[in-house]
């Protein structure tokens, strides 16, 4: 876990170990000199559970003992990053903040796998083709762009969000959930999106 220094003195960031020993360090501020000790807080180890959309893993990670952890929050493993979607503590209770020490087993969703959001596309006749597609999660999808899924071309309508529906502006794939539209024939679309097949041929393909 990578710790950050500020100098109690100048207010500096440039601020170097001259000593460790255990938990206890010795810094020095190279803007002003000054020297001071820290002793860093005990890193415990909690159960995290990470989910992969339909598939979930055991895992762990280091967090100072008596830190609030609530969900949102993002931590790092070994191999992934995770936004934390659940806090269960003794007896199955489930929070949302708690303290390092106190959760049991946390729950989260890793951050390094492509963000898989619903797409329905209102048909004719009351028909709807519904379709899972995979995006980068920093990408950003506009109430109003036209764009194509499993052959269909479709004006995105309504853009659900984890908090909201939004019938205008836009928003970036990881907080998206389901993309709303009407099928438009032989328009041209702005751009193209994967269908998403599951985790098992997703993990072939990154062999």
């Amino acid at each position: 876990m990578e710790e950050y220094f500020i100098c109690p003195e100048c207010g500096s960031d440039d601020v170097e170990v001259i000593k460790e020993r255990g938990r206890e360090l010795t810094l020095r501020c190279n803007e002003c000199g000054n020297v001071w000790h820290v002793t860093l807080p005990k890193l415990v180890r909690v159960p995290l559970i990470v989910s992969k959309h339909e598939r979930s893993f055991k895992s762990e990670a280091e967090l100072p003992e008596g830190e609030e952890i609530r969900v949102g929050d993002i931590v790092e493993t070994e191999e992934d990053e995770v936004r934390i979607t659940g806090i269960e503590l003794e007896g199955g209770k489930r929070v949302n903040r708690a303290k390092v020490g106190e959760i049991v087993t946390l729950w989260g969703e890793s951050l390094t796998y492509p963000k898989v959001i619903k797409v329905s596309i209102y048909m004719p006749k009351g028909i709807t083709q519904s379709f899972r597609v995979k995006v980068p999660r920093e990408e950003e999808f506009a109430v109003g762009e036209v764009v194509e899924v499993g052959g269909y071309t479709f004006k995105i309508e309504k853009i659900k969000t984890e908090r909201k529906m939004l019938h205008h502006g836009s928003a970036k794939a990881d907080k998206i959930v389901a993309l709303m539209g009407h099928h438009i024939p032989r328009a041209r679309a702005r751009r193209s999106l994967e269908i998403y097949r599951g985790y098992e041929d997703e993990s072939r393909a990154e062999e």
